[in-house]
């Protein structure tokens, strides 16, 4: 535990659901004491009782299938969430990609978008302005970089995203499915780059249904099946139990 830089502690994530309101409204008006208990009811279970650690330095892999519960899971440890029962908790500075174009202004350049972005991550404007013609260079965007994001496909969002965390000095690296929109050559490029933050003793969580990126990055895989901890173990066997259990 000494090492552990995440923690999850039998942790349960409850999401209140309200958009199904359709004859309550009549109950809503008449009676909304009973209304307002059916609502307060209605709740979507994300996750429930997950338990593990990631040790400092190490890769571990969320798989699972659509909906398992994969992403709650990295915005509880990004902090972006929190728990509805037991505890997370994450040691150090986190730098995460949750979504495509997260901390991003549409109507700002590439650019300025830079700046912006890398200042969420925790960067000074100082360190921006000396590593932004890395960032550029990376992001492949060319004359693209001076002009609003708004016209940018999903692949050259994911370009500036990942070029931007490559400049920055996390403790830990969350990566939810953004390498899945790139170009092979740039995927490939990303998969060299989080192997160089491992390298450094960053410690790496990293979410996607590609099971050969799972295995070169990562040493351990959770699989979260039906919002519940499935299996826990090295990439290689846990990715041939799901890959058995997908079929």
């Amino acid at each position: 535990m000494m090492d552990s830089v995440i923690v999850f502690d039998n942790v349960t994530k409850k999401y209140p659901l309200y958009h199904h309101i359709g004859s309550g409204i009549k109950e809503l008006l008449f009676n909304p004491k009973r209304a307002l208990s059916l609502f307060r009811g209605r709740q979507y279970l994300a996750i429930e009782n997950i338990s593990f650690t990631v040790e400092k330095g190490e890769a571990v892999a969320l798989i699972g299938r659509n909906g398992a519960g994969k992403s709650t899971s990295l915005g509880l440890v990004a902090g972006v969430i929190k728990p509805t029962a037991g505890k997370v908790t994450t040691r150090g500075r986190v730098a995460s990609m949750l979504e495509l174009g997260g901390g991003f202004h549409p109507e700002l350049t590439g650019r300025e978008n830079i700046y912006l972005n890398a200042t969420l991550l925790g960067l000074r404007r100082k360190e921006v302005q000396q590593r932004i013609d890395k960032i550029i260079d990376f992001s492949e965007l060319g004359q693209f970089i001076d002009e609003p994001i708004r016209v940018y496909s999903s692949g050259m969002l994911a370009k500036l995203g990942f070029s931007v965390i490559t400049q920055v000095d996390p403790d830990v690296l969350i990566i939810d499915e953004v390498l899945a929109v790139g170009d092979i050559s740039f995927q490939a490029k990303c998969i060299q780059t989080i192997k160089e933050f491992k390298s450094r003793g960053v410690t790496i969580l990293f979410v996607s249904h590609n099971m050969n990126d799972v295995e070169k990055i990562c040493d351990r895989v959770v699989w979260i099946e039906n919002h519940k901890l499935k299996q826990i173990g090295p990439a290689k066997d846990v990715v041939e139990q799901y890959k058995k259990a997908m079929a």
